[in-house]
């Protein structure tokens, strides 16, 4: 009893710490960020040109899901359709040469857990060197899911 009136404020230090580390680890796991981007035409109202489609594949979490190749004329796109993950901390879309995450390109943020959004691929990548789609967790280093490319 000596000791928690001597170190009550450490205690309480070490509390919120705890609280605050496990908050940013669990509550995302209950965060829903639904995007619908338009992605059935491109800019000049011309169909767009599918290149590629694949499923995503669950690896650590469940997912749903279909992944586009898009080409039109100016730019290649990744086209996420009807997709659905649960979230987690800091998740990002890679494409990658591996599912290790050994060799990849990092496209930003994951935008959404629900819906349809699309990533443009820099005009200096060059998406045939890749195999895979990745959704990865930073922090963790886990894969969430993927689909194949090509």
């Amino acid at each position: 009893m000596e000791f928690l009136k001597k170190y009550w404020w450490l205690i309480l230090i070490l509390l919120i710490i705890i609280i605050g580390v496990g908050y940013y680890l669990i509550s995302p796991l209950f965060i829903v960020v639904e995007i619908n981007e338009n992605l059935t035409q491109t800019q000049q109202g011309q169909e767009i040109n599918i290149i590629h489609e694949s499923i995503f594949q669950e690896k650590a979490h469940e997912v749903k899901g279909k992944l586009k190749v898009i080409n039109d004329k100016e730019k290649t796109i990744l086209s996420f359709e009807n997709f659905e993950s649960i979230n987690g901390p800091n998740l990002h879309v890679w494409i990658s040469k591996d599912l290790d995450g050994k060799e990849y390109y990092d496209l930003g943020p994951l935008k959404g857990t629900k819906g349809n959004f699309s990533y443009d691929i820099p005009k200096e990548v060059n998406l045939k060197e890749y195999k895979y789609v990745l959704i990865w967790c930073v922090p963790f280093k886990v894969l969430f899911s993927f689909a194949t490319l090509f």
